[in-house]
């Protein structure tokens, strides 16, 4: 007898008829002998049906109160699951994150999780019942409820997995594995037998929106081997693990595209110690994320910085810069909205030279102008205007040779 994770998207549950479809693949786990812990999201479509009632009621909504509203989600699918499976007469049990509890930081709608109560999970187990818990959900110390972000039911899934030492976790979607880029942009990618952590961590930090990243995270962490596959079928699927000499053969696994990115530039600073500090600190204790970040050669005594956030944080991070320029005498501010980061990923990047070189080369060639670069032992990125996202994707998978034959 195994223990066995899944998890389900949005897409998997996205109807009545697919969440049947869900609880038929889960009876047939169970018949087959095995302990099955169910994770899944919200009806597709259900929680930015919530976020856009928020954004209608106010512009800045309370951070606890929005994530009380966007939790409610997954409430309806773990409760329509856990009655089809009862109706296909198995003994099911559904539970919100803090009943489980899974505990949380206190960061409202990117919460991270600290600890996984397993007791009222294995005392199910042992009776027999299917356990299905609402993904991208907990509780913090004070009982607030808590969201872990978008994507945050594949964190609930891994983190769940390593708690109870399952000997599997799948993530079920609407693909069928993970490919080595987005099959909607280059239709002939070639679905990746298996993949490394640290290639996934990045491709997950860089746009792929097959994994969250903080999942991954917590793979790597603690070793869960994570089977990614479709809900659709029965195919094998990717399976996402420690690296292995294999992969060191193979020079670039995948293209990754990002349109979520915005580019903020503060203008005529005063190059001296302090200032960055006194742009990033404010950034961090309001929890935006901060990604890439150049500063040009001083001029004069003054420089310009230039850094992305998420899209969706750019209105938030432009009013905290514009409140700290008079504090740390900068000229002014500008954004764009209208940039993507285009990126590259492999393992095999640390043992063979000239992969950067042929990225800027290919760009060039379709005029494809380079705004910022970011690199690391497996990856470059770069941010370009949004309009040639697609084209650089096309062109760079290509130039590596990325494609499927079939």
């Amino acid at each position: 007898m195994a223990l066995v994770v899944q998890k389900y998207g949005g897409t998997s549950v996205g109807t009545i008829e697919k969440i049947r479809n869900v609880a038929r693949r889960v009876a047939r786990t169970y018949d087959e002998g095995n302990d099955v812990v169910v994770i899944v999201s919200a009806m597709s479509g259900e929680t930015n049906k919530l976020v856009a009632l928020a954004e209608e009621m106010c512009e800045f909504p309370s951070e606890r109160e929005y994530d009380v509203l966007v939790s409610t989600g997954e409430q309806v699918t773990i409760a329509l699951l856990s009655m089809c499976l009862q109706d296909m007469g198995y003994k099911a049990k559904s539970y919100l994150g803090h009943q489980i509890p899974i505990i949380t930081d206190s960061a409202s709608s990117r919460a991270r999780i600290l600890e996984i109560g397993e007791e009222n999970i294995r005392e199910d187990l042992k009776n027999g019942t299917i356990v299905v818990v609402a993904g991208f959900q907990g509780v913090d110390a004070q009982g607030n409820i808590t969201t872990l972000g978008r994507g945050g039911s594949d964190t609930s899934a891994v983190a769940v997995a390593a708690g109870l030492k399952a000997d599997v976790c799948e993530i079920y979607t609407d693909v069928d594995g993970i490919y080595t880029t987005d099959p909607r942009i280059v239709p002939n990618a070639s679905k990746l037998e298996k993949i490394s952590y640290e290639e996934m961590l990045e491709m997950a930090s860089l746009g792929a929106k097959v994994l969250q990243i903080r999942s991954v995270e917590f793979a790597d962490k603690y070793n869960v081997v994570i089977h990614v596959r479709s809900s659709f079928n029965d195919n094998p699927g990717t399976l996402v693990m420690k690296e292995d000499a294999d992969m060191e053969t193979v020079l670039v696994s995948g293209v990754t595209c990002n349109k979520d990115e915005a580019k903020i530039s503060v203008r005529g600073i005063p190059d001296k110690p302090g200032i960055a500090a006194g742009i990033f600190v404010p950034l961090s204790e309001a929890n935006i994320t901060v990604d890439m970040i150049i500063q040009n050669v001083s001029l004069d005594g003054f420089t310009d910085i230039t850094f992305t956030v998420p899209k969706g944080d750019l209105k938030k991070a432009m009013k905290i810069v514009e409140g700290v320029l008079e504090d740390i005498g900068a000229k002014g501010v500008e954004c764009d909205d209208k940039v993507a980061k285009i990126s590259i990923i492999g393992v095999g990047m640390r043992s063979h030279s000239g992969v950067a070189s042929k990225m800027f080369t290919t760009l060039s060639q379709e005029g494809i102008n380079i705004q910022m670069i970011s690199t690391s032992e497996i990856k470059v990125s770069c941010i370009i205007e949004d309009k040639y996202t697609e084209l650089a994707v096309r062109v760079l998978h290509d130039a590596f040779e990325l494609g499927s034959d079939d």
